[in-house]
């Protein structure tokens, strides 16, 4: 059966403080909160720097069984080295701490810069070298930096599959060798509302779908109206259900590759306004997928930890 996750980028933003958190919330109870308000979260402080081992399994303690994150990977690597010589840094984000997240661990973000055009080379290259598996991720950990090895970062066993998703932001990659790349690697592109600045593309390249709402009229700013919320509602039972959209946005035309069902994460990044956890609950209730999350989160007191 397919898992449909539905959740919000980020959790730490001021304006959300005695709106979406109830009033005298505890900042270190924010993650808690907002776990039992939604039933996914992408983390994006690794975008901006690496975290601490121990930051990933606190995360993962103060969250219930059966939540699931996602992964931003660090713009060092996508924006600063422009996916060049990136074999250490990688082994660095490995080595930092993510797997520690243990089962709550779903898909890898890797967003690219507006500026960055593709370069069918350059990315065959990258994604050759992402890792399919803990195992994988484990052994391309051992290559990092001396200041992070023995650091617990990668103390996990078993071997679970890692899944990798990515968001383009140039209209260079809107062509069919980098769609063929893609599902040649079983990477993801990321389905990206952007209120049109960004490409929008819907073609299906993994065995999941990956979501990324910033807001349909302004960019981060604007909440969802409940017509623009049905019409993800149904994408979104499209794709779980293996196939997509008649009206899908694609560069290759054509059905989605034939599946009998696919994985579904959304992420609402319209965060200025406090839209985004609203915009993800509603969301959720269209899909009927609320009954286990806080009720009316917005007013409740506190959460129980």
């Amino acid at each position: 059966m397919s898992d449909i996750r539905i959740g919000i980028s980020g959790w730490r933003y001021g304006p959300w403080r005695k709106d979406f958190y109830p009033q005298g919330l505890r900042q270190a109870d924010e993650l808690a909160f907002a776990s039992r308000a939604v039933n996914s979260i992408e983390i994006n402080g690794s975008f901006y720097a690496l975290q601490m081992p121990e930051r990933y399994a606190e995360w993962r303690e103060q969250t219930p069984e059966g939540f699931v994150f996602s992964v931003k990977a660090p713009r060092y690597i996508t924006h600063v080295r422009r996916l060049k010589d990136i074999e250490e840094p990688l082994a660095n984000f490995f080595a930092s701490g993510p797997l520690l997240l243990g089962d709550k661990l779903g898909p890898m973000l890797w967003q690219f810069p507006p500026n960055l055009r593709y370069d069918e080379e350059r990315f065959a290259q990258f994604l050759q070298l992402l890792p399919v598996d803990r195992k994988a991720a484990r052994a391309c950990a051992e290559g990092c930096a001396e200041r992070l090895r023995g650091n617990g970062g990668t103390g996990i066993k078993g071997n679970a599959r890692l899944r990798h998703a990515v968001e383009i932001r140039h209209e260079s990659f809107l062509c069919a060798g980098f769609i063929k790349l893609l599902r040649k690697h079983k990477v993801a592109l990321v389905v990206a509302d952007s209120a049109g600045k960004w490409p929008y593309v819907e073609d299906v390249t993994a065995d999941f779908v990956y979501m990324r709402l910033h807001g349909d009229v302004e960019l981060y700013s604007s909440g969802y109206t409940a017509r623009a919320l049905r019409r993800w509602k149904q994408r979104i039972q499209r794709w779980s259900a293996g196939s997509q959209a008649e009206d899908a946005q694609l560069v290759v035309p054509g059905p989605a590759p034939k599946r009998a069902s696919r994985d579904v994460y959304c992420y609402f990044d319209n965060d200025q306004k406090v839209h985004a956890p609203y915009d993800a609950r509603r969301l959720l209730e269209k899909l009927d997928l609320d009954h286990d999350l806080l009720t009316e989160p917005g007013a409740l007191p506190e959460v129980a930890l």
